[in-house]
């Protein structure tokens, strides 16, 4: 038996019933919803896929953003930007059948995901390049010549 009493949510302690051991409705529902989720609700439980995480380094030149996302081809991605926005997503579908004696197995899976950034205006969205190697996707976007940090200089007082 636990020693440890449970505090309601506005904070008294007054309520001493003699009940307080039993679990009740409220209690077992404050429970559910104040637990944090398993995973198998926040990925997808096909592939174990979830949202990829993302670096972003500045320059003095440009954005680098790295994204790892192994297990992919170039192909499966997707990358689009409209007005200042940037969207990279994919999408993949895979089926499996096999048929051996008297039974069939097939196997299916889906996954997918998009990841939207809005760049600031000193980005020159006509340079941006990108590529995909060894399970990191790369993504370049070179800053316009007026936005460029310009390297310190020295003035000489008159």
């Amino acid at each position: 038996m636990s020693n440890l009493v449970s505090v309601p949510k506005n904070g008294s302690l007054a309520n001493t019933n003699s009940n307080a051991n039993f679990l009740t409705l409220s209690n077992w529902l404050d429970d559910i919803f104040n637990r944090d989720l398993p995973s198998v609700f926040t990925s997808n439980f096909n592939t174990g896929i979830t949202l990829p995480k993302v670096n972003i380094k500045e320059t003095a030149d440009a954005f680098m953003v790295e994204m790892a996302v192994p297990g992919l081809k170039k192909s499966d991605f997707h990358i689009e930007i409209d007005n200042q926005v940037l969207s990279i997503f994919t999408e993949t579908k895979e089926e499996n059948e096999h048929k051996e004696g008297n039974y069939t197995r097939r196997e299916f899976g889906y996954s997918s995901f998009k990841r939207t950034f809005t760049l600031p205006e000193s980005v020159n969205d006509e340079k941006i390049n990108a590529n995909y190697n060894e399970g990191i996707l790369n993504i370049l976007l070179p800053k316009k010549e007026e936005a460029k940090q310009k390297p310190v200089r020295s003035i000489k007082i008159s």
